[in-house]
């Protein structure tokens, strides 16, 4: 009997040993830490490099004055100016060495051209309604007449412009002047004079002004109509 008892326990070890292993947690990780040895001659404190001078200095040029220069020293132009002199610094001295004539010698370039012929090629062709109508009366027997007028400028910055009738305008009719540079919108007007000299002919004359602005790719146009007695 008690070898048969012996035998069950061993069978049922056997066949719960699977199960209790089932209910087992994972391994347990352990980290593992490593020391480093630093030797006694390195230096921890960060970076204690110096320049020779001890000390960082500036590259910058300090404001003075050149060796011997006294503010106070009369210039050979002092008086010159007249009362205007009162107008000036109360620091007012003689001339840096070197700068006595500073600006004396200076060239200016560049700045705005503006041209001063038509150029070759350029048509004057009016729009189909114009910008504005004009009216000149002027006697046949005259040396002609003149009328002056204002073009509000249209466009959104300086553009050149060019002034000329068309090419199917009456003869008598001229403007000038025919080039220049017109201000930009909501500036001043650019002043124009139209001749008209009818040369000893009577009647209705007829003409189209146009103001080119090639920039801008536009113009300004006015029918004008002039009556000679």
């Amino acid at each position: 009997v008690y070898l048969f008892l012996s035998k069950m326990k061993l069978v049922a070890a056997f066949v719960f040993a699977p199960s209790v292993l089932g209910f087992s947690g994972p391994a347990t990780f352990v980290r593992t830490s490593t020391a480093l040895s630093i030797g006694n001659n390195v230096d921890l404190t960060g970076n204690n490099w110096k320049p020779d001078s001890e000390k960082m200095g500036s590259t910058d040029t300090g404001d003075y004055f050149p060796e011997g220069y006294d503010k106070n020293e009369i210039a050979y132009t002092a008086g010159m100016m007249g009362s205007q002199a009162n107008l000036g610094s109360s620091y007012d001295g003689p001339q840096l060495p070197g700068m006595e004539n500073l600006g004396a010698d200076a060239v200016v370039t560049g700045g705005i051209e503006t041209a001063s012929d038509i150029p070759e090629g350029m048509e004057f062709v009016p729009n189909m309604f114009p910008d504005g109508e004009l009216e000149i009366s002027v006697a046949a027997g005259s040396s002609g007449t003149e009328l002056n007028i204002n073009v509000d400028p249209v466009c959104m910055t300086f553009e050149d412009f060019f002034a000329n009738f068309s090419k199917d305008s009456h003869p008598c009719f001229s403007v000038y002047p025919q080039t220049g540079r017109m201000d930009r919108r909501g500036g001043e007007p650019t002043p124009l004079t139209i001749r008209c000299d009818p040369a000893g002919q009577a009647g209705t004359f007829t003409g189209d002004l146009v103001v080119n602005l090639p920039e801008d790719n536009s113009k300004i146009c006015f029918k004008v109509t002039a009556t000679s007695f």
